[in-house]
């Protein structure tokens, strides 16, 4: 039986390269996905990075242009993440509005998370820019919830009116109350609470419902 080396041998140069690039980029963000999240992004080095990696500093710069570029990769691909933990766990829902409300509850409970927390509620608004955390966010985030609001106002189960808008105000409202659990102190409690006012929320939307007048 041919061993690793001799088939590694048999491969072109070019592809034993970009094995060994593709390594070499996981190694960094794999390294820098438990740094930020333990740490957080300013007390992180890129020495201690490239040191876990067990890359040089020169790869680190190969891949990503600063620690920044590299902030973001990890980033975007925990947000990626994030939407498919989404997805999982809202197939278990028994009708569309069960899909949409165990969606949110999965993104809730994401805030838990020591990594979401720390590199996508904490510190990405600020290390990013609070427009580019909101635009990749919306890139992950606002096609599930306008397709969750679609299917249960198709359904019949949600009232019908224009997605787009009430698309924007879910998220926003799911967004802020994540970063609520994230900077708590108590984030068990806090997630608890959060998650009684999205059901409450989600529950006033429901055909039939009927929405608490301002003299209630």
């Amino acid at each position: 039986m041919m061993d690793y080396e001799t088939r590694e041998s048999h491969q072109p140069p070019r592809r034993r390269q970009a094995e060994r690039s593709a390594t070499t980029r996981r190694a960094l963000l794999d390294a820098a996905r438990v740094l930020f999240g333990e740490g957080g992004y300013s007390t992180t080095g890129r020495e201690e990075i490239v040191a876990r990696a067990g890359v040089t500093r020169g790869a680190l710069y190969h891949h990503f242009s600063d620690k920044e570029g590299l902030f973001r990769a990890v980033f975007e691909e925990l947000e990626a993440e994030l939407g498919e933990r989404i997805l999982v766990a809202a197939a278990a829902g028994s009708d569309s509005f069960d899909q949409l409300r165990l969606g949110c509850q999965a993104f809730l409970d994401a805030a838990l998370d020591p990594a979401v927390r720390r590199i996508v509620l904490l510190d990405a608004p600020s290390v990013l820019g609070w427009e580019t955390w909101r635009q990749v966010d919306a890139d992950h985030g606002l096609g599930l919830v306008t397709e969750g609001l679609q299917s249960t106002m198709a359904a019949g189960l949600i009232a019908p009116r224009p997605v787009p808008p009430l698309a924007h105000l879910l998220l926003a409202a799911l967004n802020e109350a994540a970063m609520m659990v994230a900077a708590a102190d108590d984030p068990q409690a806090a997630r608890a609470a959060v998650g009684e006012t999205v059901e409450y929320l989600l529950s006033s939307l429901r055909t039939g419902q009927q929405t608490p007048s301002r003299e209630d």
